[in-house]
């Protein structure tokens, strides 16, 4: 496998294994404005370099932690300004970890009461069933 240097030039399927995300969300990307449009060979097709590898392969990261693309949008507006402090970007991460504790403080209630409302069930062949009636429920 040849390196990749800023002088490489590669189209949109090797810039998907490259960066090991979906050509079509590329795409979406450029479309959204996350991702610069790249420059096109004569006959039309993408043609990507290193920078934008790296950038797309920020942007997956960044999902893969649970950001969402208007999170991701700041945080790529803030580096291409190179407008940010380490402290701003550790505030950030800080709010980020909150919501995602948030989320699985919710998860586990959601855990929970699906535990309950299924060891209530007799998984019976009749169409009563305290799962039905737990969901009909008005609190």
């Amino acid at each position: 496998m040849h390196k990749i240097t800023d002088r490489s030039g590669f189209g949109i399927g090797r810039m998907s294994q490259l960066s090991k995300v979906n050509i079509e969300t590329i795409r979406y990307y450029e479309r959204i404005a996350i991702m610069p449009e790249p420059d096109r060979t004569s006959g039309g097709n993408r043609q990507y370099g290193l920078a934008s590898l790296k950038r797309l392969s920020f942007i997956r990261r960044c999902r893969e932690l649970g950001f969402s693309l208007d999170e991701i949008r700041n945080l790529l507006t803030m580096v291409d300004r190179h407008d940010f402090t380490c402290s701003q970007i550790h505030q950030m991460t800080i709010e980020h970890l909150k919501t995602i504790k948030a989320k699985l403080s919710q998860l586990k209630r959601l855990q929970n009461s699906l535990t309950i409302m299924a060891s209530e069930c007799s998984k019976g062949d009749i169409p009563d069933c305290p799962i039905i009636d737990a969901l009909f429920d008005l609190d």
